[in-house]
């Protein structure tokens, strides 16, 4: 079991107080690595997330000045700061990515509420400049009501970070549901919230269990007016029916199939270390990672070898060894969806460059799956129509500037992109046409608090992050004063 001076309270929290289930029962939260059981949280259900809607519903009651929100969410980043490496530990324990990475993660999360905390201020009511109709026109930008905030496992500390530094600047009280495969970074979280920060009963909620009695509770009880998840398309077209009845606002981050573009006038080594940076994070299990990768034929072979040079030093191993590089897969199913692609690859043409298709596992844990770089990716293959979620990455050479275009828009997905070229011209033409949001020019990188990010077509809508990011919980109310 984990032992933690922030997991003193292995619990969700409701009201200002930590709370159990109703009826007791529990839910295992393993260590990837091993199937070791660290600890067991309370499944909770529809009882527990009404009394936290209600709870959050009474803080409304007492709204918080825009000062006192930036001291929440400043002291939060410094909290989180403070504690990034044991945060980062429990992080690891539970995921599974590199404990350096669990570590900057953390970083990234603080990021969040500090960039909310200095720009608060933008959500100060404004007067317009125009006399229209005779009155004096002043715009309040007001909480929302009560937010349900539902985040995925791959991000424990960066996905809360983006929804409730918004939510706490909106003036919203919160109910935040995590996943039940990494809660724990979630409680060590609100370990930092009651006893560092200080947050006011009912502002802040947290709820653990089964997605289906929690969801269903979110999306139909009146108080909440903003449900904002981040998880797979599927589950998001279902919040859409559901929150049809009482037109309740969703914020959707779905499902991504990025592509990585290298032209061939771009710097290749540049380009394969961006690549490495990109598709490896978290042992490829995230939104953003590069999940085709595009490259012109004049320089497909020469930009093969640079990847497999880079990749065969890569190490795959228990994220609490200083030298690991890729932790295990969070699970048995995820393991077996890259396996899947790998072999559907090959069986279909595509050429091993580096790696190799393990075997089926035997246990549902200790997912080591060793990076695997394939070329001859074509589009009638599992890993170019399905986000793969883990460390394989597919080449596919193109001749022209339009059939990379092409290439690259075909999928029902717009989340985030990639290109990497010398000319900026072409960069400019090339971006303008590519339905992502989101588009590194030469870089791999993803998103930044200070930017806002979110997703196109059936990737989702609504923002996370920058001054876009902070209207998300927001209803504007215009009220017009005559003389």
């Amino acid at each position: 079991m984990i032992e933690s001076p922030l997991l003193k309270n292995i619990l969700g929290y409701i009201n200002g107080d930590w709370a159990d289930s109703e009826d007791g029962r529990r839910i295992a939260v393993r260590n990837p690595v091993n199937g070791e059981v660290l600890a067991e949280i309370p499944n909770m259900g529809s009882k527990e997330t009404v009394r936290a809607i209600e709870a959050a519903r009474a803080a409304l009651a007492t709204p918080a000045s825009l000062q006192q929100r930036a001291d929440w969410l400043n002291a939060i980043a410094t909290a989180l700061l403070d504690n990034r490496r044991e945060i980062g530990r429990i992080l690891t324990l539970e995921h599974g990515k590199p404990w350096k990475e669990g570590q900057g993660e953390v970083e990234y999360a603080a990021g969040f509420f500090s960039y909310a905390g200095a720009h608060v201020e933008e959500l100060a009511p404004r007067e317009l400049a125009e006399k229209a109709r005779g009155c004096t026109w002043t715009v309040h930008y007001r909480p929302a009501g009560v937010v349900g905030l539902v985040t995925p496992w791959n991000f424990p500390a960066g996905m809360i970070a983006k929804k409730l530094s918004a939510a706490i600047a909106a003036d919203c009280g919160s109910v935040i549901k995590p996943s039940s495969k990494t809660p724990l970074t979630m409680i060590a979280l609100f370990s930092l919230l009651h006893d560092v920060v200080g947050m006011p009963p009912g502002r802040v909620n947290l709820v653990m269990g089964s997605a289906g009695p929690i969801g269903d509770a979110l999306l139909q009880h009146p108080d909440v007016r903003v449900v904002s998840f981040t998880g797979s398309t599927e589950v998001g077209k279902e919040l859409i029916r559901g929150a049809a009845d009482q037109v309740k606002k969703l914020t959707l981050e779905l499902g991504g199939n990025a592509p990585f573009i290298v032209f061939e006038d771009a710097d290749l080594d540049a380009a394969a270390d961006n690549l490495m940076a990109n598709k490896f994070r978290g042992g490829g299990q995230t939104c953003v990672c590069a999940n085709r990768i595009l490259v012109h034929e004049r320089v497909a072979d020469a930009f093969a070898d640079r990847l497999k040079e880079r990749v065969d030093r890569l190490k795959v191993g228990d994220g609490m060894d200083a030298d690991t590089d890729i932790g295990p897969l969070i699970d048995r199913n995820g393991f077996e969806k890259v396996r899947r692609h790998a072999q559907d690859a090959l069986d279909k043409g595509a050429q091993l460059v580096t790696g190799r298709v393990p075997a089926p596992l035997d246990s549902d844990w200790g997912a080591f799956f060793p990076p695997i770089v394939l070329k001859g990716a074509t589009p009638d293959m599992a890993c170019w129509n399905e986000e793969t979620f883990g460390p394989l990455v597919p080449l596919v050479s193109f001749d022209s500037e339009p059939q990379a275009i092409e290439l690259a828009n075909e999928t029902e997905f717009g989340l985030a992109s990639y290109l990497f070229t010398a000319d900026e011209e072409r960069a400019r033409r090339v971006i303008a046409r590519l339905e992502f949001a989101h588009v590194g020019h030469n870089t791999g990188s993803g998103p930044t608090p200070e930017a806002p990010f979110g997703g196109m077509k059936q990737s989702g809508y609504g923002r996370e992050g920058g001054l876009e990011g902070l209207f998300e919980f927001i209803e504007p109310q215009t009220v017009p004063r005559g003389a």
